[in-house]
């Protein structure tokens, strides 16, 4: 079939064998045959045979490396999925030979327009270091550069990529720290795991320790003066004491970044999470991480495994932090051995005088468990018990003697071994139990058990001078017989009573050393002789056998009984190492905290050098211009005849439209590139509606003739005061994000107007810049009534330039986020006034930049007072959203007044779902549970670009990215106008001009990922049309395909 001369036959071949290699069966046989059709022009082909080659490259070099050419074509093919493939069997082939080839072929990959090849490069990296460790420079060289990547589909991969390769270079990290904390929730879930540990080994270099020390010993320090301390000293002290703990803002951003994936499905993502709070938060941050393990305790078995090591670990250093969950840590009768002995620890590292008495009584349970090893376990879970809780230590006790009358003889064997280590804590109270255990040396055979009693009548014998010696008659008796453990013992007891009775015991004593000096093993008869040159005195003994008695019968220190998980402390957490208790190859140590933290600055990004970057992509050069005013030139002017004017322009029920809007406006405080342009398109709306459609025509290329002298503004604001109060707000809301020294002067700066700045506006009219390009066809628009997705300004968001980063342009391309205001929003119901006891509310989508956040959609909130009351208080409660989703709520409302309404702003980050938000309005005396469930039409923002951009963008996002389908058109919706007109109003498209008549096309990004969203309609012959998405996001493409298929197709 391989070497049928159809696809379709070769095709189904190849399935087949990718078939048998997923059960597991063998098909190198069949490589030369497979790797033949390497060349075929059939793209499913071709990805089904480089999933072969990647399977078996390794095991046949010399037949792969004869399509290396092949390989090296494919890396140049407009698809990204066969140039990714053809870099990952590149790769594969492990043949230094061919090391340079792959070393060009990473390069090239790495400034690939699509993110997936990016990542595939990163992937090759890790297999040609191994390859070859001494290209190790060249390839820090691209980790460098991958690590700019703001793709988030990269940045887990090239982290592992410099993980391998150069862990112990931080300072490529210093620039990228932020860019890593922000992108962290949106990265695959293994991309988080290894960025999550990456970044514990950086933070532990970078930042002071947030565990306080106690401040006690300062106090008294500082109290306990000397009486001739001089002031200065005095003041030094002071300040010590004085002095707290300030988190530096990147620590916390790591701390906070981090916390929602705590939700994560994924129980690495969890284990990465924990372990990072418990290395790096403060102690009293650290708890929220115990909710998430103990979850992690309903998954399966390997996983409870590694999470209760991690707890056992934890939980010896802050039992607080389980202790509220005592009762997850039960052992059920379902789980294995090694659950149960972890579970086991854990309840014996939460014990306390609280609680003790409910885990004894669990313990005593699992002592009669059918699994021995568990409840010997259990036994010794009870000898720690006791020795850590001594109001429990006589209770423990009694009850390990009756377990001595246990039929098992491991549980009675275990409760010797411990009852001898309790015994030497006290054992002045316990003479009882120690002829108890003499009887039992009769019945128990475990020779650990027996070794036990044997030590400790020999150490405790002038406690039962009665029952020693008769103890060493029997067990002389049986000497030759016993363990080489009890044997020892054995020599042991008879010393001690030839050395404190030896009227009674010198003859047995000198019977057991007679045997054990013919003794087999090496060990007894060592210890036979040293024994007799010690306690028996002839002419050779030396000064030595004076101090026997003291040898022998020392004090001995009582055993600690401690957790066996008290050595794997110094190992990081959720790693092999720790799991093991030993060091894994591979395995990076945690550095101290350093006493003075590093200069933060070092993880400062210049904003000189980052807009220097982003207009690279563009494909531009900017040129440095003095720090302007708050307040573009122009809109000074226009503000000063609107002061005049106010009145003579608003009229009817137009004014009453452009009030609506111009409240939305205001409360949002929008950004200074939406306020121009929607200053400039309601200036467009009141022309088209007042004059004929040739006014109209003329009006909008005015305007936009206006826009293109506005166009190279740095800042832009409102022409009302309300407006440029809120744009305030706004950038001390997002001063975290942008330039602090820029913010500053800007503000300073903002209301100050002169002559010479309008003299200089009326020159800027006068000569507009000829280099602007305007991708906006106007004839096209002339009879429409609402101009569309007009480019609002080049000047780029940081966020914006972010997400082109990965967009290679041509010099005279543009692709810009553009204002979608033109198409009147449509308001949905949030609270019905019968529902909310006279207060009613509604939300649109006023499709303007947020101004709470780059990835967040902005959403207007109309509240109305239908009540003869005022409302007071009113407010956003509880929010439940599901996880990754965040909220900015609107500030309180002190007071609503009756028959009142007011609109407010909020911000919603909807993680490019159509989750919904669901969240509690409330009011002084009530709440009310709302939900905002967006159109998938309102997660996107507006893009302009050229035709050929277009086509080049739509070229690389083919295959698994592109869904399409057939609709029937009506004839009424077959003009371009309309069809503009529909797809605009359903969803907030950006209009790309198109050089064929029957073909519109239209761009956008997603608010949060910033992922390009590009959709066709081509109109065909008998009232069809094809609607086709590229983009991506795939799920969202085919929910907007769904939605536009009605719009389209209706009448």
């Amino acid at each position: 079939m391989l070497e049928s001369s159809k696809d379709s036959a070769k095709l189904d071949a190849m399935k087949r064998i990718v078939g048998m290699i997923a059960k597991g069966k063998n098909a190198s046989e069949l490589f030369p045959a497979v790797v033949k059709n390497v060349a075929s022009k059939n793209i499913e082909i071709k990805k089904l045979v480089y999933v072969y080659l990647m399977r078996y490259a390794e095991e046949q070099q010399d037949l792969a490396l004869l399509s290396i050419s092949t390989f090296q074509r494919a890396l140049k093919d407009p698809n990204q999925l066969i140039r990714a493939s053809a870099l990952r069997v590149l790769s594969s082939i492990r043949v230094p030979i061919i090391v340079p080839i792959m070393m060009l072929a990473i390069k090239e990959a790495s400034s690939d327009l699509s993110p997936y090849v990016r990542k595939n490069a990163a992937h090759a990296i890790q297999k040609l270091y191994s390859l070859d460790p001494e290209q190790k420079e060249m390839l820090i060289e691209v980790i460098e550069k991958l690590l700019k990547d703001r793709s988030t589909l990269v940045a887990g991969s090239v982290v592992m990529a410099f993980e391998e390769v150069c862990p112990d270079r931080i300072d490529l990290i210093h620039k990228n720290y932020r860019k890593l904390c922000n992108l962290l929730v949106d990265v695959e879930e293994w991309g988080q795991v290894v960025i999550i540990h990456m970044l514990t080994r950086y933070a532990r270099t970078q930042f002071v320790s947030p565990w306080k020390k106690d401040d006690d010993d300062v106090v008294e320090e500082y109290n306990e003066n000397n009486f001739y301390e001089s002031d200065e000293e005095q003041k030094e002290k002071d300040q010590k004491v004085k002095k707290t703990y300030v988190m530096d803002p990147d620590h916390r951003l790591l701390l906070r970044n981090t916390k929602p994936l705590l939700q994560s499905r994924n129980a690495a993502v969890v284990m990465a999470v924990a372990q990072l709070y418990w290395h790096l938060a403060p102690k009293s941050e650290a708890s929220i991480v115990s909710k998430s393990l103990v979850r992690l305790l309903h998954s399966n078995r390997e996983v409870q495994y590694i999470v209760l090591q991690n707890i056992a670990t934890m939980s010896i250093q802050r039992k607080g932090m389980f202790e509220p969950y005592l009762k997850s840590f039960y052992v059920r009768s379902t789980d294995p051995t090694m659950i149960k002995t972890l579970k086991l620890e854990v309840l014996t590292n939460l014990a306390n005088e609280a609680n003790i008495s409910t885990l004894l009584r669990e313990f005593q349970t699992y002592v009669k468990s059918q699994d021995k090893q568990f409840a010997a376990a259990t036994i010794q879970a009870i000898g720690r018990c006791a020795t850590n809780i001594t109001e429990v230590t006589d209770t423990c006790l009694n009850g390990l003697v009756c377990l001595l009358s246990n039929r098992d003889e491991i549980v009675v064997a275990e409760s010797v071994v411990v009852i001898k280590k309790l015994l030497q804590t006290q054992p002045a109270h316990h003479g009882e139990i120690i002829k108890h255990m003499a009887k039992l040396l009769d019945t128990i055979t475990v020779p650990v058990a027996r070794a036990s009693i044997l030590w400790l009548i020999g150490e405790y014998c002038e406690r039962v001078p009665k029952i020693a010696p008769d103890v060493l008659r029997k067990t002389a008796k049986s000497f030759t017989n016993e363990d080489d453990l009890v044997k020892l013992q054995i020599l042991n007891l008879g010393a001690k009573l030839y050395l404190t009775n030896s009227k009674q015991t010198k003859l047995l004593t000198q019977y057991v050393l007679n045997l054990g000096k013919y003794d087999q093993s090496y060990d007894i008869r060592d210890r036979t002789r040293f024994i007799r040159q010690l306690i028996v005195p002839n002419e050779k003994s030396g000064a030595l056998s004076k101090y026997a008695k003291k040898i022998f019968l020392a004090q001995k220190p009582a055993p600690l009984l401690e957790s066996p998980f008290k050595a794997r402390d110094h190992f990081q957490l959720g790693t092999l190492s720790h799991t093991l208790n030993s060091k894994a190859a591979g395995y990076l140590e945690l550095s101290d905290w350093p006493e003075v933290a590093p200069d933060p600055a070092l993880r400062n990004v210049e904003a000189a050098e980052a807009a220097k970057e982003w207009t690279v992509f563009l494909g531009k050069t900017k040129k440095e211009k003095p720090p302007e005013k708050f307040y573009s030139e122009s809109e000074e002017e226009e503000d000063e005849s609107a002061s005049t004017s106010a009145t003579e322009s608003e009229s009817g029920s137009e004014s009453e439209k452009e009030d609506e809007e111009g409240s939305s406006d205001e409360s949002s405080g929008s950004s200074s590139s939406s306020e121009e342009s929607s200053d400039s398109e309601s200036n467009g709306k009141e022309s088209t509606v007042k004059k004929t459609s040739r006014t109209a025509e003329k009006s909008d290329s005015e305007d936009i003739k206006k826009k293109a002298k506005g166009i190279n503004k740095k800042n832009a604001s409102s022409s009302s005061d309300s407006e440029s109060s809120s744009s305030d707000e706004s950038s001390s809301d997002s001063k975290s994000e942008s330039d602090p020294k820029s913010d500053s002067e800007s503000g300073k700066s903002g209301r100050a107007t002169s002559s010479k700045k309008e003299e200089k506006t009326v020159q800027d009219r006068k000569a507009p810049n000829k280099k602007d390009v305007f991708l906006l066809d106007l004839d096209d628009f002339s009879l429409v009534t609402s101009p569309v997705a007009v480019p609002a300004a080049t000047v780029l968001s940081p966020s914006l330039a972010a997400d082109l980063e990965g967009l290679s342009l041509s010099g005279s391309s543009v692709i810009d986020v553009t204002t979608q205001v033109s198409v009147p929003p449509k308001t949905h119901e949030l609270l019905h006034r019968m529902s909310g006891k006279g207060l009613a509310a509604h939300y649109n989508f006023s499709r303007q930049p947020c101004i709470f956040g780059d990835h967040m959609v902005s959403v207007q909130v109309t509240l109305t007072n239908t009540t003869d009351q005022k409302i007071e208080n009113i407010h956003i409660g509880e929010k439940k959203l599901p996880a990754g989703m965040r909220m900015h709520g609107f500030n309180p409302i002190e007071s609503l007044e009756p028959e009142e309404s007011i609109t407010v702003s909020m911000g919603i980050d909807f993680c490019d779902s159509i989750q919904t938000a669901s969240f509690q309005l409330c009011t002084k005396d009530d709440h009310f549970s709302v939900n905002i469930q967006p159109p998938v039409g309102e997660l996107l923002l507006p893009v302009t670009m050229s035709e050929k951009d277009f086509k080049k963008e739509q070229g690389m996002l083919t295959g698994m990215n592109e869904t399409s389908a057939t609709i029937a058109v009506a004839p009424q919706n077959s003009t371009s106008l309309v069809i503009i007109e529909r797809v605009v109003k359903a969803a907030n498209l950006g209009v790309v001009p198109s050089g064929q008549d029957n073909i519109h096309r239209f761009a956008a990004k997603t608010v949060h990922s910033g992922s390009l969203m590009l959709v066709t309609v081509e109109l065909k012959e008998s009232s069809t049309a094809q609607l086709i998405i590229n983009t991506e996001k795939t799920v969202i493409g085919s929910v907007l395909l769904r939605e536009l298929k009605p719009v389209l197709s209706q009448g």
